[in-house]
């Protein structure tokens, strides 16, 4: 059992025996950890000033999120250009800036509604670069043997750090009651402790970038911006694996996955629950999350398990469905964050695994478009379906949201990859880049 175990440790953190891949991976899971924190302690302080307002959150994430449905295009095409690093570098400061006026202006008191959305909006406009430049680097660190288990990785480490920072955003705000707040619980100085945290973790990230190993890239021919956007749009055209894979996850978006929306209405409507039970349903899916990106990194051939994930997660959501309350709801978003995040180390991974090196920016950008960009549409497709005053009503709504996933899937079945088809290299390169 010990050498099966050692074995099956070895098998699955593989890509963690590579240096700059280690050092880049610890980095970010202590960064993801402060940002959830943020992210937590935001979400609380759009409420706090909103007096509770559930459309001043939504409209909130809606700046954060809608300029990578805006810039995806274009930041591929930029982070095919510009070296990796400058980028990375550019972005982590923004976003550091933004965090620390949240940070002073929260502590100061002096903090608003309209002040929260413009930074939300900045930070998301860095992310709309950061996201993409970080999902084609994880080839610069491992070899392609290695790269389903790099990304398998960095959703471990997503969702990982998701689950230990809203764990401690609780910790960590009662501190900020009596470090910041005076003693004082309904003081809003309370909240910027995360803040703070997550403004500590930027230094570490900014130290590794700074000192990693980035590897020279083939490069391409470069002509206008607009030819280069385009040019990555007629190679995931003309790239069936690709495209089918981007159809799938882009649908899927629009449909199932929109737990963010999923998990607290039910909770709180269908299921008439308080916020203890919608911790442990929340929780619950994020150990499922990890729990599927740790068997997908076990598993060295990320196309078996494209299909297998799209089952399960459309299944599981049929089951939540008729769920009759919390306590079966919960092992029930268990295996929801199994499968979602199955099917998407899968597609993540046949595409990173099929792109050649001078596209992979803009090829990113438009996987990024279709996971995060269809999010805003997702998450008002998926609201007024399971809403309890629809046509539907919150448990055929579901269904509802699981037929049309299933119907696109079941579209895509046939045209879905069966074997992965190596990078072609660029029609007309120049050469390598200097390493940046």
């Amino acid at each position: 059992m010990l050498a099966r175990a050692h074995a099956w440790g070895s098998r699955t953190f593989s890509a963690l025996r590579h240096p700059a891949y280690r050092r880049y991976w610890f980095s970010q899971l202590l960064s993801l950890v402060g940002s959830w924190m943020q992210a937590t302690a935001q979400q609380y302080l759009v409420l706090e000033l909103s007096g509770g307002s559930s459309a001043a959150l939504g409209w909130v994430t809606v700046a954060q999120f809608m300029p990578s449905l805006l810039l995806s295009l274009f930041a591929g095409a930029v982070i095919d250009r510009v070296p990796r690093r400058r980028v990375l570098m550019t972005t982590q400061i923004t976003l550091l800036i933004t965090a620390t006026a949240l940070a002073v202006t929260t502590h100061l008191g002096i903090v608003t509604l309209p002040l929260v959305m413009l930074l939300a909006f900045i930070s998301g406009t860095a992310n709309a670069f950061d996201m993409p430049a970080r999902q084609s680097m994880v080839v610069d660190f491992v070899p392609r043997s290695d790269v389903p288990n790099a990304v398998a990785l960095n959703s471990l480490s997503f969702n990982v750090s998701r689950t230990i920072g809203q764990a401690l955003f609780g910790v960590v705000a009662a501190l900020g009651i009596t470090l910041l707040a005076g003693g004082n619980s309904d003081n809003l100085s309370r909240l910027a402790l995360p803040f703070y945290l997550n403004v500590a973790s930027f230094f570490v990230v900014l130290f590794v970038i700074a000192t990693l190993p980035f590897p020279a890239r083939d490069g391409g021919q470069h002509g206008s911006m607009a030819e280069d956007v385009r040019e990555g749009l007629r190679y995931v055209r003309g790239t069936p694996a690709v495209r089918n894979v981007m159809f799938l996850v882009g649908a899927l978006s629009l449909t199932v996955i929109n737990f963010n929306v999923i998990i607290p209405y039910y909770a709180r409507v269908v299921f008439d629950a308080r916020e203890a039970a919608f911790g442990v349903l929340s929780a619950s899916f994020g150990v499922g999350a990890i729990a599927g990106a740790l068997w997908q990194a076990s598993k060295p051939n990320p196309l078996k398990n494209l299909r297998i994930g799209s089952i399960i997660l459309l299944i599981s959501t049929v089951a939540l469905a008729f769920a009759p309350g919390p306590a079966i709801a919960t092992p029930i978003l268990a295996v929801c964050g199994f499968g979602m995040l199955t099917l998407l180390v899968s597609a993540n991974s046949t595409v990173q695994l099929t792109l050649p090196d001078h596209l992979r920016g803009r090829v990113m950008s438009l996987y990024s478009f279709v996971l995060v960009g269809m999010g805003p549409p997702g998450a008002l497709i998926a609201s007024s379906l399971i809403s309890k005053d629809g046509l539907l009503g919150s448990r055929w709504g579901l269904v509802t949201l699981a037929v049309l996933g299933a119907l696109s899937v079941a579209a895509l079945w046939r045209r879905l990859p069966r074997k992965l088809d190596k990078p072609q290299p660029p029609a007309q390169a120049v050469g390598l880049s200097s390493a940046d």
